[in-house]
């Protein structure tokens, strides 16, 4: 290791906005993710998630 921290990113959901580990409590935020970028996308990785997730379901069921 080499000393240096890593910065994990969080989205804010009170604020629908990117924060650092400093920020909301845990209970109010997504991730944590490893890029700002990847955590401002975390509404639509979570959407993708969910819709797949769905389409398993229903191969799952057989609908």
């Amino acid at each position: 290791m080499t000393g240096e921290l890593s910065e994990k990113w969080w989205f804010c959901l009170t604020h629908m906005r990117v924060e650092p580990d400093e920020g909301c409590p845990n209970k109010d935020r997504m991730g944590p993710y490893e890029t700002r970028e990847a955590a401002g996308n975390a509404l639509k990785t979570a959407r993708e998630r969910n819709k797949a997730w769905r389409e398993s379901d229903k191969d799952w069921d057989g609908d």
